[in-house]
């Protein structure tokens, strides 16, 4: 495969998704789309290499489109990123807390740092998401409106920083996942690893508590259990899981083995490795 030297993450230019490409990958060219399907479509369609997409946050729980895409995209989880989210108030040059009036950003941002919005007594207005808030300000130039936004788009659209960390919680914290094309599996013994799958249990009764003893009794850590509809059934539930280990280690090697025995398809979207930020 041609490699172009791209990575594509869904937002516009100084989105908090740009500033972990450009932490992690600062070797390839970040590429802005406009959806999360767009971001699955560059990668598929070889405009870009990878993909950089967010997929849990702490205090907002699972991005619940990226459950959807992911299983049927074709691409394969080949690492994990943890990225504290730091969102700062930004105005246009000249503009004071004081004069402020209302504050854009994305509705989950917005919902982040309510405390500073209280405070400041600023109406909130929801933007597409945190750097566009900011681009849209730049645009207006109008000294009464701010910006809820990560550092970086302050430095792209030059707008100035009113108020650091303004988020209510400093937990708030990402996990980002990186897509490729090709399956690279993590080496195993050679440090923590995480394996993801998507499986269907069969409609039958305790079909679901049958597949996880395995798990259980291999001595597996399962870190991550989440179920959704598929297609708009009410019997054809899907399961996401991640558990702690490489499908080579004997005792995940079993409980894989006994999990086949009640479901029809286990699907493994990627074995990689564990970010540090799991300790």
């Amino acid at each position: 495969m041609t490699r172009t030297g791209r990575i594509a993450y869904q937002g516009e230019p100084g989105a908090n998704s740009h500033a972990v490409c450009a932490h992690h990958y600062p070797d390839l060219e970040p590429v802005p789309c406009a959806s999360f399907e767009d971001v699955f479509a560059a990668v598929d369609q070889g405009s870009a290499d990878l993909a950089m997409i967010p997929i849990d946050n702490s205090i907002a729980g699972r991005v619940a489109d990226i459950h959807h895409f992911l299983p049927g995209s074709g691409l394969h989880i080949v690492a994990e990123h943890f990225w504290r989210i730091q969102f700062v108030l930004l105005g246009v040059p000249g503009a004071t807390t004081a004069g402020l009036r209302t504050v854009h950003s994305h509705v989950h941002a917005l919902g982040q740092c309510r405390r500073v919005i209280r405070e400041l007594g600023l109406t909130p207005l929801i933007s597409g998401d945190t750097a566009g808030a900011a681009r849209e300000i730049a645009e207006a130039g109008d000294p009464t409106q701010a910006a809820i936004s990560p550092r970086l788009a302050a430095e792209i659209y030059g707008l100035e920083v009113l108020r650091e960390d303004v988020e209510d919680e400093d937990h708030n914290t990402t996990r980002f996942v990186v897509l490729s094309p090709d399956l690279v599996e993590a080496e195993a013994g050679r440090g923590p690893v995480v394996t993801s799958f998507v499986f269907n249990v069969r409609n039958i009764p305790a079909a679901l508590y049958k597949a996880l003893g395995g798990f259980a009794t291999n001595g597996v850590n399962m870190t991550k259990l989440e179920s959704y509809m598929v297609d708009g059934q009410f019997t054809a539930t899907q399961f996401l899981a991640e558990v702690d280990g490489h499908p080579a280690e004997p005792g995940l090697a079993r409980a894989l083995e006994e999990l086949r025995f009640f479901t029809h398809e286990i699907k493994v979207l990627g074995v990689y490795p564990a970010d540090a930020s799991r300790r």
